[in-house]
């Protein structure tokens, strides 16, 4: 398991400046059902540190339709100074809008979760602690979880399938949620790929890190905004941008192909030679034609994919534009 590796001796303990400015970054895409429950509670929580330190909440409206981008524009006015709405121009998808609150926070520290409300604010405290004695990045482990069981299975695989094949230490069961220090979120920032996959981007700039044990909640009204398709994108992400495996796989299966070839050709020797037997050419031809083809249909389909990301790179356009910021 990597996390033991990923884990390192923290700084010297450091104490929170009352002049500092934490900064909770959220990306939100029609949440109208959920966006007033999260805002409340997590101003709420941000509010118990206002004698240590200055607040702010930097809330990204990824594009949404359904009356979410006017419910945090009333935020802002609400809590002037406090609160800052960032409206993209269309859905650029949830690594983009992270990317743009990301960019638009001012803090020293920044946490960043989902909108959900299935991210604890509670967790604020623990991470900050962690923070304080010396840690630059404290993640969230999720301890457990509240989706259906078959979710929670692929889940569970896709974090160890991927700490597997990564080719750095990636903790188990850490999502987006986050604490940060700022120059951890200046090297992010750097970066100017558009298939991102932040957990990894996290764990590949290194410093010094640390997980919290923090329970999933459910969502209130049970419907995930990102879909199959939007985590299967972001599971190939995430393979495709750490790990070279799919190739080495590609290339041991050509391995064996050339293999299984040479010995069906010499059992066919074999029999013709030695054992007076009639071989069956059309049949043996049949299964090695349908083998090598779909052997051949997966290695090109790996290497789309890798020649699509780069693809996407070359082109050189912005991750996200942004339509207005409402302060």
């Amino acid at each position: 398991m990597h996390r033991k590796s990923l884990m390192q001796q923290p700084h010297a303990p450091r104490a929170l400046d009352r002049g500092a400015l934490l900064s909770v970054v959220a990306p939100m895409f029609n949440e109208h059902a959920n966006a007033e429950a999260f805002v409340s509670e997590t101003l709420a929580a941000l509010d118990a540190f206002s004698e240590r330190c200055r607040t702010e909440l930097v809330l990204v409206d990824d594009g949404s339709w359904d009356g979410t981008g006017e419910q945090l524009d009333r935020w802002a006015a609400d809590r002037s100074g406090q609160v800052r709405v960032v409206h993209l121009a269309r859905n650029f998808g949830h690594a983009a809008a992270v990317t743009a609150g990301l960019e638009h926070a001012r803090g020293d520290l920044i946490i960043l979760m989902d909108a959900d409300l299935q991210d604890d604010p509670a967790a604020f405290e623990a991470f900050l602690r962690e923070w304080e004695a010396g840690y630059d990045v404290v993640y969230a482990e999720r301890s457990s979880r509240k989706e259906n069981p078959l979710l929670r299975l692929l889940f569970w695989g896709f974090y160890r399938s991927f700490s597997w094949m990564a080719n750095m230490a990636a903790p188990l069961d850490a999502g987006n949620f986050a604490l940060m220090d700022r120059r951890v979120v200046k090297q992010l920032l750097a970066f100017s790929e558009r298939n991102r996959y932040l957990p990894g981007l996290r764990a590949w700039v290194g410093f010094r890190q640390t997980g919290v044990p923090v329970p999933r909640r459910a969502r209130p009204d049970r419907r995930g905004r990102v879909g199959v398709r939007g985590l299967w994108t972001l599971g190939m992400n995430a393979i495709f941008s750490f790990s070279y495996v799919p190739l080495f796989v590609f290339r041991i299966a050509g391995v064996l192909s050339l293999g299984l070839s040479a010995a069906v050709l010499l059992y066919a020797l074999y029999l013709n030679f030695f054992a007076g037997a009639q071989v069956q050419g059309w049949a043996l031809q049949l299964c090695a034609t349908a083998f090598l083809g779909g052997i051949n249909l997966f290695g090109i389909g790996l290497l789309g994919e890798y020649i699509a990301r780069i693809y996407d790179e070359v082109k050189g356009r912005p991750i996200y534009v942004v339509e207005r910021v409402v302060d």
